[in-house]
């Protein structure tokens, strides 16, 4: 097993440049970026649907109202995400732009708008009430439309640095106001994105008779038929828990590339529910309430184990610790304060927990008569709850959580038995070379170094950190009065991690530590690809350890900022968590 961690460690650096592919991180920014729409629309559905399931007959003018709400807000998420994978992927390619030349990002976020509406929507002409009507066929402008969303992202960005590049831009003399010359500059590269996509589209509709949303779709529906069997969910979820276990965010990578297919999914199973079918896809966008029932990894049931049944005070520690923000799917005080990241008796049950779930839901949806996932509930939710909730409230849905409640602690419990052992024993030989009683070993514990595996994990870190092109920065050694010297008053610190649970962590305990020692300290959290507006506002920056890998990307836009940029490690990260006067001396310190 060590071996194989070793392996893994070689290969970590290659994985965390997947993850910082500029394509990858538009994609998933650009998604997050619309997650409001997702969610909000989603309550509308909700009231307009879910009273009839207990007999409520609600009015019908509050129904339609609801239903247009929806309509009107998932309906054209498809138009909504290439805008923001436009705005991100633009903030990436400026990283790269030669000095002076910048691309103007509410330019190309406006531009993949109107491209993505010529590659995926279809213009026809009707008559209604005698009269002529031009009609737009509205089925690709939401999730249906997302390819088509990205692709016209893409292009837009790429036409613009082109143009950008080489000046390819009307210029006005200087003394025209900026506003108006930008928009002067913006003419060719808006232009041009536009016409590409125009003849793409309409390459594709005398070719093949199908807008080009619908191309996409066609080509790719065996690969999404593949990814719905058994082997394919097993295989989306074992890779997004391989991802985590050696220290990279799994979704950030497995993710994007089949949101679309998962939502569009979601929306097919709902109509068939409404209709009163049995919706039938598995594949969706809240199977990850399956795969990742209470985290990556399945770990709902983990910080139980730790309490009940194990006998080292670590793991009985961080049981307590962590068994309400893995109820909530925030699961970064387990994995990095078991470890369970990189340690080699958890990958088995780690990356096989969620698979078995997943084979067990579509084994339920497919022949027992559970719904597939038809409505769309916040990734914060319990994770029962929310299965209970998108099946339609299923009776059969609790009797399927309880079976992959069981079926997880079985798979957990041998492995955490065997790493408990191990702790146990290197708290007993603590205690004996210090000559204490073996009971007094959580004394010293909490005291001592981390075990051999917390130590592994921090140095494959540094192994990655060395390895890289670009290395992430350690943070200098402070002086040992440093803490007395740093003044924070006043200061605004941003917390990011990647869907901000993690970061609320440690926001709330920088401004519960501000509380104590009477420092103004202003502390918020969010998630990393939403910041690009706002962090200007901010004197300090963190990064939560899922996010870490995007250290050099994030260092260049501080630096241009004057904003300083902290990365603590996992376990470091989860102990100032835990500390808020602890997380004001470490701010203090790590000022320059």
């Amino acid at each position: 097993m060590d071996a194989i961690v070793k392996m893994l460690e070689k290969h970590q650096p290659f994985f965390e440049k997947i993850s910082r592919n500029i394509y990858l991180q538009a994609i998933k920014d650009g998604f997050l970026g619309c997650m409001p729409i997702v969610l909000t629309s989603s309550i509308f559905l909700l009231i307009a649907t879910l009273p009839g399931v207990v007999g409520i007959t609600l009015p019908q003018p509050l129904i339609d109202w609801c239903n247009k709400l929806y309509n009107f807000t998932m309906g054209v998420m498809g138009i909504m995400v290439a805008g923001t994978t436009a705005k991100n992927f633009t903030a990436s390619m400026n990283r790269r732009m030669p000095a002076g030349k910048v691309l103007n990002d509410g330019s190309t976020m406006v531009a993949a708008q109107c491209s993505m509406l010529l590659l995926a929507v279809t213009q026809f002409t009707t008559k209604f009430n005698g009269s002529e009507l031009s009609v737009f066929d509205c089925t690709s402008m939401g999730t249906r439309g997302l390819f088509s969303a990205y692709i016209a992202a893409f292009i837009t960005v790429w036409v613009y640095k082109f143009c950008v590049s080489r000046d390819l831009t009307i210029k006005l003399p200087k003394e025209v106001p900026g506003a108006i010359a930008q928009n002067f500059r913006d003419i060719i590269p808006f232009g041009g994105a536009v016409i590409i996509c125009g003849i793409i589209d309409v390459v594709v509709r005398n070719l093949m008779g199908v807008p080009f949303s619908e191309l996409l779709i066609k080509l790719l529906s065996p690969l999404f038929t593949a990814a719905e069997t058994y082997p394919g969910l097993i295989l989306i979820q074992a890779a997004t828990a391989f991802f985590w276990f050696i220290g990279v965010h799994g979704p950030s990578i497995v993710q994007p590339g089949i949101d679309p297919i998962r939502l569009a999914n979601q929306a097919e199973n709902l109509q068939v529910l409404l209709a009163g079918g049995h919706p039938a896809h598995s594949l969706t966008f809240n199977m990850s309430l399956v795969g990742e029932f209470g985290g990556t990894g399945a770990t709902f049931i983990v910080p139980l184990l730790l309490i009940l049944f194990m006998k080292s005070k670590q793991l009985k520690a961080v049981g307590k610790a962590s068994i309400v923000p893995v109820a909530f799917a925030v699961n970064e005080p387990l994995l990095f304060g078991a470890p369970m990241i990189l340690n080699p008796y958890m990958l088995i049950p780690f990356v096989a927990a969620g698979c078995v779930n997943v084979s067990v839901a579509k084994f339920f949806i497919d022949n027992v008569g559970m719904n597939g996932f038809s409505f769309v509930v916040p990734w914060a939710t319990p994770a029962p709850i929310g299965i209970f909730i998108t099946t339609n409230f299923q009776l059969i849905a609790l009797v399927f959580v309880a079976i992959i409640i069981l079926l997880d602690a079985i798979i957990y419990l041998p492995f955490l038995k065997a790493y408990d052992k191990l702790l146990c024993d290197q708290e007993a030989e603590r205690a004996a070379e210090l000559g204490l009683e073996s009971d007094g070993a959580a004394a010293i514990a909490a005291n001592a170094p981390a075990p051999a595996v917390e130590q592994t994990t921090a140095s494959v870190e540094t192994t990655a950190a060395a390895a890289g092109s670009e290395p992430v920065a350690d943070q200098p050694e402070p002086a040992a009065d440093a803490s007395a010297k740093k003044d924070v008053d006043g200061l605004k610190v941003l917390v990011l991690c990647a869907g901000a649970g993690t970061s609320a962590m440690l926001a709330n305990a920088i401004k519960e530590g501000a509380a104590q020692t009477g420092e103004n300290i202003a502390s918020s959290a969010g998630a990393y690809g939403q910041h690009t507006a706002i962090m200007d506002q901010y004197d300090v920056i963190v990064l939560a350890p899922q996010v870490r890998s995007y250290y050099n990307d994030m260092k260049a836009d501080t630096d241009r900022l004057g904003i300083k940029l902290l990365a603590p490690r996992g376990k470091e990260y989860i102990d100032l968590t835990r500390d808020p006067a602890g997380a004001i001396k470490w701010l203090r310190e790590n000022l320059d």
